[in-house]
């Protein structure tokens, strides 16, 4: 047809027309792209976007619809009233010199009077594909054989956009359905998408609740199993290269970005990676003569709560070491001076690139600091050190860990070096007392307590009834006490005046999440009672399960007075709440409220090599070190530790007695 004259065209157009009868005033004509442009009496006025990819799609496949134009008024040029994309990708065509600016162009010739309407008629009359429509389109395109590399060429997108495509159309067939139903969103298919398992999906979807179907919620329901490579600490320590390399399974989803969608399906082969990368740092700590030293990849805080302390001093630096810390501390005050500068300018790029230098300044003033801790001969004689991975998968070291045994025999050494086991254990024991933390403070970490523990509750239906049913046993049957003038006498009074004790209770991860989950009930669930009524007896028991959590969950306080109060604690066993997950100490949310011989005590748990330094700052300097130290250690105040490790404690306090010389109490009892 592009080699057909346009008097060739004219005439068999006009001829059609007379044969059939049709009217002449629309002919189909060959115009040169030259003498076509845009009209303003195209109803369309938005719409132009995309054009590089319609203009890739044109020069690969030709223009499969005609322009629609008027004749203009000057008698030499045409005006598109319908088809402004496709005259935008052809000119772009003809500047990126794929086509030459004559180049002819099918067009419908419409009446002048008639631009308007055959405008409105081609955007009006037209039926989009249904998206389910769409994505089997694409599924029939592979299926006939075509690469991807061709088809994305052909419609002008990456190749990576046809896979997410292709893989959204083999999510379940009744997922899909429900998707074109709208009952199912595009972003839960797209997490939903993560495996090709239709029963997986299913059972990922439609035995959640509602409120659980988030597309967070429904990837890590599918994944539950394997290893987050961007957030697993480990994963990021060993590296997807080398795991990859050693034979791992890797899920990818493709609907992540570079960061992020990698999960590796075998976590036994990561920490077997991780335990051999770390040999060789064993190795170097061993050589410093400890009795023993053990690689462990995921040492959490409760698992290093076991071992008692050995007590380290530090020495001073010497000439060479002093000089050294001096010039890097000067290099660190330089660079925070330009990262302050508001007046610098520099782009996020630059300013990444001073961070990192700072970083590694840091880096290299630890390891000097390291250098400079030292234990007695005795304790490394006895002592041993965890090689683990901390929380942003570096490396970290804890030495002077001794175990049961060793600290009584550590014990043991000091009293006889002081003249005997008869002598009083506590005559050389001169540190004073450190006192306990505030009221105040105790009713801030509880309110903390209480917020996580709703979370906990609201996520375990079935101890969440358990509560229910025991509170009710407790009153009708043990106590058989009335239940008042009400068909059902349970009050519920929703604990939400937590953060009058914590006023950073708004931010902290369990209350924003809590209130995330009532809002959503609250939007489902009717007002009127006899509605609400109705509305729960058509409820699942799941999802009635699930709401009586919530319901339940936003009833618990267990506020305290004082650091070794642990209310509800066979509830918070019950539902495993680990308030690692719920809440992390800053200098604002607890240093700043304790004493400085309390703060001096925790730092001497999760970083007993910079004790020595931290001493000689002030209190508000000390806090906000311990802050920057206590990030990733797992470390947590007396009142967020289990009752199983509370109780511990205090029968180590009472059997030890203060006595050792060389040995930091348990770990338990210092914070």
């Amino acid at each position: 047809m592009n080699n057909t004259t346009f008097s060739e065209t004219t005439a068999i157009a006009a001829a059609v027309a007379i044969a059939t009868g049709v009217d002449t005033s629309q002919r189909l004509l060959l115009i040169p792209l030259s003498k076509l442009r845009p009209s303003n009496r195209n109803v369309r006025k938005s719409g132009g976007t995309s054009i590089p990819e319609l203009a890739a799609s044109i020069a690969r496949v030709g223009l499969l619809q005609n322009l629609t134009v008027v004749a203009a008024p000057d008698g030499e040029h045409y005006e598109v009233v319908a088809g402004r994309r496709r005259l935008a990708a052809l000119k772009l065509l003809v500047k990126r010199r794929k086509l030459a600016k004559d180049h002819e162009v099918h067009c419908l010739l419409v009446q002048d009077d008639a631009a308007r309407t055959v405008s409105l008629t081609e955007n009006v009359q037209r039926e989009a594909m249904s998206p389910i429509e769409e994505l089997f389109a694409w599924k029939d395109l592979v299926a006939e054989g075509r690469p991807l590399e061709d088809i994305a060429a052909d419609f002008g997108v990456t190749p990576l956009l046809v896979q997410r495509r292709l893989k959204l159309a083999n999510v379940s067939p009744r997922l899909l359905a429900d998707f074109g139903n709208q009952a199912v969103t595009l972003e839960q298919l797209m997490a939903l998408a993560i495996t090709d398992d239709h029963a997986a999906q299913e059972a990922a979807f439609y035995e959640s609740p509602q409120w659980q179907r988030s597309p967070e919620a429904l990837r890590d329901h599918l994944t539950s199993e394997e290893v987050d490579a961007s957030r697993d600490a480990v994963a990021r320590f060993v590296g997807v290269e080398m795991y990859e390399h050693a034979g791992g399974g890797v899920r990818r989803d493709l609907f992540a970005d570079e960061q992020n969608g990698v999960f590796l399906t075998d976590s036994a082969l990561v920490d077997a990676l991780a335990r051999d990368k770390l040999s060789p740092i064993v190795e170097q700590v061993r050589a410093e003569g400890w009795a023993w030293v053990d690689a462990a990849p995921r040492a959490t805080s409760s698992d290093l709560y076991q071992f008692q302390r050995a007590r380290s001093s530090r020495r001073e630096p010497n000439k060479t070491e002093a000089k050294h810390i001096e010039k890097l501390e000067k290099q660190q005050a330089k660079l925070q001076a330009q990262l302050d500068d508001e007046n610098e300018g520099m782009t996020d790029e630059q300013a990444q690139t001073l961070q990192d230098e700072m970083d590694a300044l840091g880096n290299e003033l630890d390891a000097i600091e390291q250098k400079l801790v030292e234990y007695p001969p005795v304790v490394v004689a006895l002592a041993g050190a965890v090689v683990t991975v901390d929380h942003m998968g570096g490396v970290v070291v804890h030495r002077g860990l001794l175990r049961e045994d060793q600290a009584k025999a550590l014990r043991e050494q000091a009293r006889q070096e002081e003249g005997g086991a008869g002598g009083n254990p506590d005559a050389d024991s001169d540190e004073p007392a450190k006192p306990g933390i505030s009221e105040k403070l105790a009713k801030r970490l509880s309110a903390h307590r209480t917020a996580a523990l709703q979370a906990e509750v609201a996520r375990h239906p079935h101890v969440a009834l358990v509560a229910l049913v025991h509170r009710l046993a407790l009153r009708v049957i043990v106590d058989s006490y009335g239940t008042g003038g009400s068909s059902v006498g349970i009050s519920a009074t929703p604990q939400d005046g937590l953060g009058l004790h914590a006023p950073d209770m708004d931010e902290a991860p369990a209350a924003v999440g809590m209130r995330k989950v009532r809002q959503a009930w609250a939007d489902r669930l009717p007002q009127d009672p006899n509605a609400l009524f109705a509305e729960l007896l058509a409820f699942p028991q799941q999802e009635l399960l699930s709401l009586l959590a919530v319901c339940v969950a936003s009833t618990v306080s267990v506020l305290a007075s004082q650091e070794e109060e642990v209310p509800a604690a066979a509830l918070a066993q019950a539902v495993n709440l680990d308030m690692h997950d719920w809440w992390t100490p800053t200098a604002a949310g607890y240093f700043e409220h304790v004493s400085k011989a309390k703060t001096l005590e925790a730092v001497q748990v999760f970083a007993p090599d910079q004790l020595n330094r931290l001493t000689k700052l002030k209190k508000a300097e000390i806090a906000s070190e311990a802050e920057r130290l206590a990030a990733g250690t797992g470390w947590l105040p007396v009142m967020f530790r289990t009752q199983e490790t509370a109780a511990a404690t205090q029968a180590n306090q009472e059997s030890d007695g203060g006595a050792e010389a060389e040995v930091q109490e348990d770990e338990h009892a210092t914070a």
